[in-house]
């Protein structure tokens, strides 16, 4: 596990840059192996506990809400965070119709700079680590929401993040049974050819349903990751049942939810940013005093999580910048041990930091002027 830093640690040195300017740089092939290398599990598990660590130091972070642009096929957004040491960033989109090009719904990259000087220190693909991280934020928060004991879970929606979210609740929290359901059979398929492996080493069941009823009825665990971007019911209140936990995954940007309104107001509702979980997540449909739980105070012991086996919660998960950076982290870090970062000369090396115009000088050719 990677301890958690305050704000008066000292910047960290990398250790491949070869000088000043160099970024360290993760591309999407050596994040593929180096989860492969490390193991899926155990990256899902150094990604929770880092995610943890730095909601419990919340009020260290400056904060914000992430920064979109919405068109008519999807949405890309901007997501900043930062401490007194790093500065983080991540760009990433979601365009549902992106599979019918060939293109993942989700793509995205990011950053850490040093916040003393605003250097680069380290660029990364976030593609494969956001679906990490995002069913890694799952994990942490289901620790404490989710009944103890929880068994089964409903997992709704079988695209990109499904697998990801499967392992993490299989692996981690001892869910043993699986019930699949998704609009299209061929993702249900794809997802068990993909843990087939992992459902053995684990003893774990999976069933495919075929509905959402008969996915969610006696689950512990409600799992929603679908992807179009439309005002849906996924869950309707008349599916709860006495201390389920609903995950609710999919409902991320503004005009596209998953759970019917009745459902936050029967259940216990956890977030992680409140500003912006309430223009984007399945939140947008309440009014404005809705009362809601930011989830750090949970873990900081200023609120309660689960006060009783019989409450419903409900974790209305859209993403936040500080998950990212805390991936981020995590990734930089298990990338050095395992030699896999890669150096790129991202900034100038200036002999003269002052004279940005000589690096044309040193690099261009005589170009004979003619006269006007």
């Amino acid at each position: 596990m990677f301890a958690a830093r305050g704000p008066s640690a000292t910047p960290t040195t990398p250790t491949t840059a070869s000088n000043k300017t160099t970024t360290e740089f993760l591309s999407v092939s050596h994040a593929a192996q180096l989860i492969a290398q490390t193991g899926v599990v155990e990256c899902l598990r150094l990604m929770a506990d880092a995610i943890e660590a730095d909601f419990a130091r919340w009020q260290d972070f400056d904060k914000s809400a992430r920064i979109a642009a919405h068109s008519s096929n999807g949405v890309i957004e901007l997501m900043p965070v930062a401490d007194s040491v790093d500065y983080a960033f991540k760009y990433v989109n979601g365009h549902p119709v992106n599979t019918q090009h060939g293109l993942p719904t989700v793509m995205a990259f990011g950053a850490l700079a040093d916040v003393a000087t605003g250097t680069p220190r380290f660029v990364s693909e976030l593609t494969l680590t956001t679906a990490l991280r995002t069913a890694a934020t799952s994990l942490m928060v289901a620790r404490r929401l989710a009944r103890k004991n929880s068994r089964s879970m409903a997992l709704i929606g079988n695209g990109s993040q499904s697998e990801f979210q499967a392992l993490a609740f299989v692996g981690l929290l001892g869910v043993r049974e699986l019930r699949l359901f998704d609009i299209d059979p061929s993702a249900s398929a794809k997802l068990l050819r993909n843990i087939e492996f992992y459902l053995h080493e684990y003893s774990a069941q999976v069933r495919v349903c075929g509905s959402v009823e008969e996915a969610v009825r006696g689950a512990d665990i409600v799992t929603t990751v679908t992807a179009d971007k439309a005002r849906a019911i996924i869950v309707g209140a008349h599916m709860l049942e006495p201390g389920m936990h609903l995950n609710a995954v999919g409902g991320d940007c503004p005009g596209k939810t998953e759970l019917e309104r009745t459902v936050l107001e029967r259940s216990s509702v956890f977030v992680e940013y409140e500003p912006q979980t309430r223009v984007e997540g399945d939140l947008q449909q309440m009014p404005a005093d809705f009362a809601v739980t930011e989830f750090w105070r949970v873990i900081q012991g200023a609120a309660p999580g689960r006060i009783s086996s019989e409450e419903i919660t409900v974790f209305d998960s859209v993403g936040f910048a500080l998950e990212d950076y805390s991936a981020l982290r995590t990734m930089r870090q298990l990338g050095r041990q395992a030699g896999l970062l890669e150096t790129i000369a991202l900034i100038p090396e200036l002999d003269d930091p002052k004279d940005l115009f000589g690096l044309l000088r040193l690099n261009a050719r005589p170009v004979r002027l003619r006269r006007a």
